[in-house]
Parts: structure tokens; sequence; C-alpha cells
């Protein structure tokens, strides 16, 4: 006979369920435990967060991130947009065109 009532499975992998929090645990930006009775405030479809202000200090932050990387990115196709149309001069001063030859 059993003592218990309860039946336990095993998956073969060991899983340990306080190495991993559940998501819901803590607000992301200033990791205050969330309470099972207070809002919960959602960015991006799973990232919590325990006020309005901790949420949008986040949505400002990635705007930011946002910013500088388009700004980034049309900093080094300018760049290469520039290097394509103008002639490379190397050490021994001779001019090389890049681009397309077409020979008929």
């Amino acid at each position: 006979m059993r003592s218990s009532s309860a039946l336990y499975f095993t998956t073969g992998c060991n899983f340990k369920q306080e190495s991993q929090p559940h998501f819901l645990d803590a607000c992301f930006l200033c990791q205050r435990p969330l309470t099972h009775n207070s809002d919960i405030f959602m960015y991006r479809g799973n990232t919590p967060f325990c006020s309005q202000e901790c949420r949008q200090e986040q949505i400002e932050r990635d705007e930011l991130s946002e910013k500088r990387w388009k700004v980034s990115s049309k900093r080094s196709s300018k760049q290469i947009k520039s290097s394509e149309s103008s002639p490379d001069v190397s050490k021994t001063n001779k001019v090389v065109r890049t681009g397309t030859v077409v020979v008929a």
C-alpha cells in the first residue's frame, strides 16, 4: 500500500524550479517583487513591471536604443555608398574604380 496519494513523474531532465523563477515574480526594471494582489503592467508581450513609471522608463530606454541603432546603421550605409561611388586610392597613388564592368 502507498502512504501517499500523490503521483510523481520524472522526465529525465533535472529541472530545478528554484533556479529559474517565473517571469512574473519581479519587475523587469527595478526587480521589486510582484505581489499576487497588485497590478502588473506588461510591455512587449511578456515583460512585467510593478508600475506605470517603470514600464515608461523601459519604453523610453528602448526608444533611445532604437534611435541610436537607426543613426548608426544610416552612418554605416552612407559610408558604404560613398566608398562604392568614389575611387579608391591605394598606397602607390593609383586610382582603382569599383563597380560593375560589362564586356560584350
